[in-house]
């Protein structure tokens, strides 16, 4: 097995940050057909039965990418592809990796259930050395994908017919890479890094599966074609932990990110049966009174909304290209992060990042959920905790956030409460309770607040105290209480823009569209307010893109400029009060 042909739709490796060269890219022409009565499995479709119709995979069937931009309403779908396994393979473990399904899929094999997995944006894997044989393998799945049920979490994905209001169109289905590594019959199953910037040394912590006995992990940190370190470890039981001591500190640091390659190699008596290429980078985080600190110094989080919709692709980006363009329109804009919002985003995406020196913020998609079931929260723990087992090394990301405007119920206090499991799963990074209105988490790392005032005036008046009392939503609840966490206002301004081109019927916020220089001189004036607020640690505008319906970006839908974004930059990226203490 080899790296995919350059023909296949997002022929690259999905994990830039977990990859082996034995792989087989399973994207492109897969069979496909809706299944109106969700009687397929009865119907024999698991196994030697033909779909019909054709699909591009990693393209949802509502994307105009698939071949098939239908937008209705798809309960059940069904997948079938064949690949071979060379004979080269046999003896190796084989592993067969989803990137995300949405929402719950089942996964047979040569007819043989695989099992199943649930959870729209975390990935998945099967070991199929059992199920797998020489030459032709038939891979059939069964998706069922229900918007409107409450269980699953769907971002912005409208749970509507039509697409309204802040809610689009949906994603069905397949929507990220779907790929064949083989390995070892010991191997690399996960791998937690942990770096020290102070001392130079990379603490980590090694999952192993298979046999362990006379199995050793080596890790070596390289620049270029030099080795800056390097450590073996004995193998244990699922928790193997090391660490590798560097010989030169270089920093990685927003705009100017310094990145280590990484090989790990899991070897018995002295050879190689796995081997994982990965990176990292040697950065420190850390709250200081209203500061937050990137290397010890405070660092003006200048985000823009990023919602991850692309006109042709939906959830999934056309290309890697693509993922990185967003990146740069955004720095070019003055901006040096995101927050990524109501979706959680491609390792690809997150390496572009990493290597941009972009800092971001990883956030659940958990609009949808009803938070009153307990069954629905236990997937969504579920679902979150692999997100942040998966994510955790990137050293772009600086933030975790589960949820995002939340009310006042028990139920949304009970969320909170049962998702901040991610400062165990995570202690390195600060912890927002939800995005905006009520934090019922007392013990959350940060405190945040939405206000799409559209007012210069009345905007500065809100955040004149910001000191002891900020504005937040929800003034009156005592349980959501400001409790002197570093502060940021996660969302603001939306301004639509006249820009004479023909987009269809669309809103921003304030319910206006003005003309440009009026949005100049409207932007300056909000974020002025929260470059000039010392205790303020960073702001985030909505939004990079207009969406659909919601034409409220710095660019259009389809990335082409509104304006200069030179413009734009000149007036974020002054220096900001906390950045002169």
């Amino acid at each position: 097995m080899t790296a995919a042909p350059s023909d296949l739709p997002r022929p690259e490796h999905p994990r830039p940050d977990f990859e082996r060269d034995e792989w087989l890219n399973l994207n492109g022409p897969w069979q496909f057909e809706i299944d109106e009565k969700g009687d397929g499995e009865s119907r024999g479709l698991t196994t030697g039965h033909p779909l019909s119709q054709a699909i591009l995979v990693p393209f949802c069937p509502e994307s105009s990418l698939s071949g098939l931009s239908h937008t209705d309403f798809m309960e059940h779908v069904w997948y079938r592809r064949t690949f071979d396994v060379p004979t080269s393979k046999q003896g190796k473990r084989l592993l067969l990796h989803f990137g995300a399904v949405d929402w719950c899929a089942r996964v047979w094999l040569n007819g043989s259930l695989l099992g199943e997995h649930r959870g729209g944006y975390s990935p998945f894997t099967f070991d199929i050395t059992s199920a797998a044989r020489p030459g032709e393998n038939e891979l059939v799945l069964h998706v069922a994908d229900r918007t409107a049920s409450g269980l699953q979490a769907r971002g912005k994905q409208c749970p509507e017919l039509k697409s309204h209001g802040c809610l689009y169109t949906r994603t069905t289905g397949i929507w990220q890479t779907v790929w064949l590594e083989a390995v070892g019959q010991t191997y690399l199953r996960g791998l937690a890094l942990y770096p020290d910037l102070d001392t130079g040394r990379v603490f980590f912590n090694a999952d192993i599966a298979g046999p362990t006995h006379g199995i050793e992990v080596r890790l070596t940190a390289i620049v270029g074609d030099e080795i800056l370190g390097e450590e073996a470890v004995g193998a244990n039981w699922r928790s193997t932990l090391g660490m590798l001591e560097l010989s030169e500190i270089n920093p990685w640091h927003p705009a100017k990110p310094f990145l280590y390659d990484l090989t790990i190699d899991i070897e018995r008596n002295g050879e190689p049966v796995d081997t994982v290429r990965s990176y990292f980078a040697l950065r420190s985080l850390a709250l200081d009174g209203h500061r937050f600190l990137i290397n010890g110094t405070p660092i003006f989080q200048r985000l823009v909304l990023d919602q991850g919709f692309y006109p042709d692709g939906i959830y999934t980006s056309p290309s890697e290209e693509a993922l990185r363009k967003d990146i740069e329109l955004s720095i070019a804009a003055g901006f040096n992060g995101a927050r990524l919002h109501q979706k959680v985003f491609e390792p690809r995406f997150l390496y572009w990042a990493d290597r941009l020196g972009y800092l971001v913020w990883g956030e659940y998609a958990d609009w949808g959920l009803n938070r009153e079931s307990h069954e629905a929260l236990a997937h969504a723990l579920h679902e979150w905790r692999s997100i942040l087992v998966r994510d955790r090394n990137h050293p772009a990301i600086v933030g975790w956030c589960p949820l995002n405007e939340t009310r006042k119920d028990e139920c949304h206090a009970s969320a909170q409460r049962l998702l901040a499991v991610t400062q165990t799963i995570d202690p390195t990074r600060p912890f927002l309770d939800t995005s905006g209105y009520v934090h019922l988490y007392p013990e959350t790392d940060i405190y945040d607040c939405h206000d799409y005032c559209q007012d210069p005036a009345k905007f500065a008046a809100r955040f004149a105290h910001t000191a002891d009392n900020p504005w937040s939503n929800n003034q009156e609840d005592p349980r959501s209480a400001y409790r002197s966490q570093p502060y940021f206002v996660s969302e603001y301004g939306g301004i639509r823009i006249d820009t004479g081109r023909d987009v269809g019927e669309g809103w921003g916020y304030g319910g206006e569209t003005v003309p440009l220089d009026t949005f100049f001189a409207r932007y300056k004036a909000l974020t002025d307010v929260l470059l000039d607020n010392p205790h303020l640690f960073g702001f985030c505008y909505t939004q990079l893109t207009d969406i659909e319906q919601e034409q409220n970006g710095i660019v259009f839908y389809d990335r082409q400029l509104k304006y200069d974004l030179a413009k734009l930059k000149a007036i974020n990226a002054r220096q900001a009060a906390c950045e002169r203490l």
